[in-house]
Parts: structure tokens; C-alpha cells; sequence
């Protein structure tokens, strides 16, 4: 089995000891990724909907380094700091999505910062 770090400057980088994303057998796994702009350590103004928008921007970079997109998306989990935001976090979503949308799984968590509102983490094809 081939394994390959992805990494790039146009999202959020790891803080800690991991990747970016990692391309196996034809898949392409990205870490989670919350709403801080990148170049940044900050998050991005606003609420549930601006940081998600935020957050599928950053996996799209990732997922770009990749040699992928979010068209290519079959799996995705959200991470949720408040699941009362369900609702509104989906009314984004699916602006990222509009066709042949990803298997999703929803959950409420404790995210790695205060101010972040949502996490998410894909699936892709590479």
C-alpha cells in the first residue's frame, strides 16, 4: 500500500504531530479542519454559517493539494460544538455540495479551540 502526505500553504497547516491529509489506495483522508484563516491563527468572523464556509474552504485547499475536490467527496464528518447549530451549519453545507452529496455522519464534540464552532473532516477520491 502507497501512503502520501499532503500538504499546503493555502490552508491552516498542523499544530500538532499530523497531516494535512494522507493519499492511500486511491483516497484521499483529510484531517479536521476548523475555521481559522489561513496564513492566520485566526477565526473567521461570524457565526456558525461564516465558519463553516470557512472550514469547506480549507478542506477544498487540502483537498486540491491532493489532486482532488469536493466534487470528489464521498464521506463526510462534522463535528459540531453546539448541535442546536445543526440546522443553520446545513444551510451552508450544502451550498458546498449541491449535487450527489457525500454520506455524512453529524456529531456534537468538544473542538481543539473555544471559538471554533465546527470541525469538519472527508472522505475523498484522489
Amino acid at each position: 500500500m502507497s501512503k502520501k502526505v499532503v500538504t499546503t500553504h493555502n490552508a491552516p497547516g498542523a499544530v500538532g504531530p499530523y497531516s494535512q491529509a494522507i493519499i492511500a489506495n486511491g483516497l484521499v483522508f483529510t484531517a479536521g479542519q476548523i475555521a481559522i484563516v489561513p496564513g492566520t491563527s485566526d477565526i473567521a468572523a461570524g457565526g456558525i454559517q461564516e465558519q463553516t464556509a470557512q472550514v469547506l474552504r480549507n478542506v477544498a485547499a487540502v483537498l486540491e493539494a491532493a489532486g482532488s475536490s469536493l466534487d470528489k467527496v464521498v464521506k463526510t464528518t462534522v463535528f459540531l460544538k453546539n448541535v442546536s447549530d445543526f440546522a443553520a451549519m446545513n444551510e451552508t453545507y450544502v451550498t458546498f455540495f449541491p449535487a450527489e452529496r457525500p454520506a455524512r455522519s453529524t456529531v456534537q464534540a468538544e473542538l481543539p479551540r473555544a471559538d471554533a464552532l465546527v470541525e469538519i473532516e472527508v472522505i475523498a477520491l484522489a
